[in-house]
């Protein structure tokens, strides 16, 4: 994997960023990094940015699982087993462009989801829908947590940030798995992953460390604005 320290300290500043958003809030942290990575190493995905959700999700489900939604996990992952199927389908079709484009515009339709979007009632058929869209979007771009936030966007902290947590690691699993039956897990991807996992451990716990002072009303729109930016960015540099 040939990136500049320019490069590599772009990924784990956005990387370190995301965590600690996430851990504060409960999503935003591939919202954050994933464009970054799509810009400087698009090669690497989506393997490399699934791949950060394990520890975070190991260490918010940790902290927070009596707050769990199990009914809502297992309905959601009802609905991301053929999301994630359909998610590996696209990796395998797409090339290395077309992958940057795809990522950068799932940024964009979750930011504009996150901002105009009602709130949607909870209940087993919205679950399915969202694990469903989690399933594509989570395996074939690495973004899979914007449906579930906003499904879930109306309940508290603890509840949407356990429930993310618990999905975001079952989704990784049947991420990989469809992505290793596929065959579209490269190399690079594993190690630019792995070279991550401790900044995004280092992150999450000080995004819980200062929780109460960044659980605020500014940071979500600043998150978006932040990823809303560099997924046009990283659509502009797929097209020109």
């Amino acid at each position: 994997m040939d990136l500049s320290i320019v490069a590599w300290a772009a990924v784990l500043a956005a990387v370190l960023l995301g965590a600690t958003i996430q851990g504060a809030i409960g999503f935003g942290m591939n919202l954050v990094s994933v464009p970054v990575i799509a810009l400087v190493a698009p090669d690497t995905l989506p393997i490399a940015a699934i791949l950060l959700g394990v520890p975070i999700s190991v260490v918010m489900a940790r902290y927070e699982r009596a707050s769990v939604d199990r009914s809502g996990v297992l309905w959601l992952f009802v609905g991301r087993v053929p999301g994630s199927a359909a998610g590996a389908a696209v990796v395998v079709a797409a090339s290395t462009r077309d992958l940057q484009l795809f990522v950068g515009a799932v940024v964009l339709l979750m930011v504009l989801a996150s901002i105009t979007a009602p709130p949607i009632p909870v209940r087993r058929e919205t679950q399915v829908g969202a694990g469903f869209v989690s399933g594509i979007t989570g395996t074939a771009a690495g973004i899979g947590g914007p449906p579930v936030a906003l499904l879930y966007q109306r309940h508290s902290g603890p509840v949407m940030r356990a429930t993310l947590a618990a999905t975001f690691f079952l989704g990784t699993i049947l991420s990989v798995t469809t992505l290793a039956v596929s065959g579209s897990i490269p190399r690079d991807g594993v190690l630019l992953g792995a070279a991550s996992i401790p900044f995004v451990v280092l992150g999450s716990r000080s995004g819980r460390r200062f929780h109460a002072l960044l659980e605020r009303r500014w940071l979500r729109p600043a998150v978006l604005a932040f990823s809303a930016v560099s997924a046009g960015v990283v659509v502009v540099d797929a097209l020109w």
